[in-house]
């Protein structure tokens, strides 16, 4: 049974848009599956602040984002967060970490978000999430997530001192790459699954998000993967859709979203 959740808040967003896009897409969800998302946060203006202050901002969202996570697992329930920035995942990854203590985490994304305090250039909160989890820092909301467990898929812009961070702790990073659904499958073999997905990881020009990178996966990559993995697939989080964004016009991004995660949604049962 899906537990919908959908973040409202400003969890450092730095662009106006990706709050309108998380609010879409689980608009969508909504109509195409018949439930009823769980909203967090109040929506604010987007700004170029330091972490210190964006995760301050943020704190009343991500403790209820992590709340409405943890309660969804008890239940046997498989929760969907639709987020506006990969922060979110903040208050997601320590409740896997507890509560799913033998789970691989996907993290697919063209972005590590390995770094930590002392290695951020950018003062950005998104680029600090996985380490967080780690316990490379204190972000205040928990830690636990063992770095052997996390799997970055379609990584390719990582910051120097982050690939040092990343090999010292031996997370494993599979950029595209051919047969690399392959690889992911036998990375993951029979374990339950949680998965992350920054819109940036795809080839540009698919799904608009903020920060993309040349030389991405496909939404037909995605879709075959978690097609391949559904039974396993314990929880589900997609960020960084910016609205109106969109310079293509080729495609609906909110309809390429739920094509592209439709093999977990529809497997589910709606409560």
């Amino acid at each position: 049974m899906i537990e919908l959740i959908l973040s409202q808040g400003r969890i450092a967003d730095r662009k106006n848009g990706t709050i309108e896009g998380a609010l879409l897409t689980a608009k969508a969800i909504e109509q195409t599956y018949g439930v009823t998302a769980m909203s967090h946060g109040i929506p604010e203006p987007a700004k170029i602040d330091d972490w210190t202050d964006s995760l301050a901002q943020a704190d009343a969202t991500l403790r209820g984002l992590s709340e409405t996570v943890e309660s969804g697992l008890k239940d046997g329930k498989l929760p969907v967060m639709v987020a506006n920035t990969c922060s979110a995942s903040l208050a997601t990854l320590p409740i896997v970490a507890r509560e799913l203590p033998d789970a691989v985490v996907l993290w697919i994304d063209a972005h590590g978000d390995f770094n930590t305090p002392d290695t951020t250039d950018s003062g950005y909160l998104g680029g600090m999430v996985v380490a967080a989890a780690c316990g490379l820092w204190d972000s205040g909301h928990g830690s636990g997530l063992k770095a052997e467990q996390v799997l970055i898929v379609g990584g390719r812009d990582i910051d120097p001192q982050e690939a040092r961070l990343l090999d010292e702790h031996r997370v494993r990073v599979l950029p595209p790459q051919p047969y690399l659904m392959d690889k992911v499958i036998s990375n993951v073999g029979n374990r339950p699954v949680w998965i992350h997905i920054d819109w940036d990881v795809l080839e540009p020009g698919y799904i608009p998000a903020d920060y993309t990178v040349p030389g991405g996966l496909l939404p037909d990559d995605i879709r075959l993967l978690l097609s391949r993995l559904a039974p396993q697939i314990r929880g589900l989080e997609i960020a960084e859709y910016h609205a109106g964004n969109d310079t293509s016009g080729k495609r609906d991004p909110v309809v390429e979203i739920l094509k592209t995660i439709s093999p977990v949604l529809g497997q589910q049962t709606i409560g």
